[in-house]
């Protein structure tokens, strides 16, 4: 407990990045990386050259850190290339706010890049068939989350209706941010007509396909106020894994959020009622269903209420996934980077038009393989220091 409570505000983020999903065409997944992660350094003003921590995952390259060390030309002292799918750069910050409290490192950069829009079109399956399900042929990883979507409406009656609110508010969000890839109106009707997938899920239910990369820099808290930006601290995270394969889920409505946001939440010292602006990895719209819920913002069984009418859409009564998501913004294969950026955007009140008033805290969730990895992260302005 003392330990969690010393990295409390002990790491702070100081520069971002981005390259685009509709931009910086004809890269391959390390130049977008690598990209991004100039960008990030460019916007707090310092050089590849004071690198000396690096957090990477990929779907693409099986030794990342090396890959990408030598794509940037770094040696760096601390590294880490952990892999639990899209959760995997939540991880990172910890790991990241760990080292430099431990003075493994000065300055952290947690990176990714994709080009799996380019590359394949479609979305990756997983890299290692699970031989008990392999059998049925599923369509993965959209079979998986199916299954959950088809178990959650059982158990607690939901419409599909429910599942269009969440994609809507998505593009809702997105309209408002011109990097998304898909800002097209979309309406209810059309939702509930689009051609299935796997079901009950259909086209719009499911993340996007597309390029993409992230970069992030995070330094110690003391030597954060000295750079060019405004910076963003990490107050608390938390993470749980459960399972692999989804035949092994211990119950297909409950996640393993529910854990990691009780130790994100202990550490920052808040709870749900106090979060200003959340991020969920809304690979598909059950997800931001469940994860509502297992974070706390509602009881078990109760996310219809809380999205029915636009409640997580602009002027809602909850502000999720403010930049458009991974149904509207984009989805490079992983997605947990991008919503720490905008968790940071909306923190340093630079998000333009979608910026929520007054944020002062967010909440970032990160989901990997079929709801098998959870971590969340909780950051916030100096202020709540």
């Amino acid at each position: 407990m003392a330990a969690a409570a010393e990295l409390r505000g002990a790491g702070a983020i100081v520069g971002i990045g981005l390259s685009g999903p509709c931009a910086d065409a004809g890269h391959v997944a390390i130049e977008r990386m690598g990209l991004a992660a100039r960008r990030a350094l460019d916007d707090c003003g310092l050089s590849l050259a004071a690198v000396d921590g690096l957090l990477v995952s990929s779907s693409v390259h099986s030794m990342p850190v090396l890959s990408a060390a030598e794509y940037l030309g770094i040696r760096p002292r601390f590294f880490d290339g952990t892999m639990i799918g899209g959760s995997s750069f939540l991880w990172h910050a910890l790991l990241a706010a760990l080292a430099l409290k431990a003075g493994l490192c000065d300055v952290a950069l947690i990176a990714y890049g994709s080009d799996q829009r380019s590359a394949t079109g479609r979305l990756r399956s997983m890299a290692e068939p699970q031989p008990f399900e392999a059998v049925y042929r599923p369509l993965m990883p959209i079979s998986a989350y199916a299954l959950a979507a088809a178990r959650y409406a059982h158990e607690f009656n939901v419409e599909r209706r429910v599942f269009a609110e969440v994609a809507l508010a998505a593009r809702a969000w997105a309209r408002l941010n011109p990097m998304a890839h898909a800002r097209q109106p979309l309406s209810l009707d059309e939702v509930l007509a689009a051609p299935p997938i796997s079901d009950p899920l259909t086209r719009h239910d499911c993340c996007l396909v597309t390029d993409g990369g992230g970069a992030l820099v995070m330094v110690r808290a003391e030597a954060a106020p000295d750079l060019a930006r405004t910076p963003v601290y990490l107050l608390g995270a938390g993470a749980q894994v459960t399972h692999r394969q989804i035949a092994m889920m211990p119950d297909l409505t409950r996640t393993g959020a529910a854990v990691s946001g009780r130790r994100a939440y202990q550490m920052a010292g808040l709870g749900p009622d106090q979060i200003h602006v959340v991020q969920l990895y809304d690979a598909f719209t059950i997800n931001t269903l469940l994860f509502l819920e297992d974070l706390g913002f509602c009881g078990k069984g109760q996310a219809a209420g809380l999205v029915a009418d636009g409640g997580i859409a602009p002027g809602g009564r909850l502000p999720v996934n403010t930049n458009g998501g991974g149904l509207s913004f984009m989805h490079p294969g992983m997605f947990g980077i991008f919503e720490m950026i905008e968790a940071v955007e909306q923190l340093r009140g630079t998000a333009g038009a979608r910026q929520v008033p007054g944020a002062q805290t967010a909440l970032a969730h990160g989901n990997g393989g079929v709801l098998s990895s959870q971590v969340t992260a909780v950051f916030g302005t100096g202020a709540t220091l």
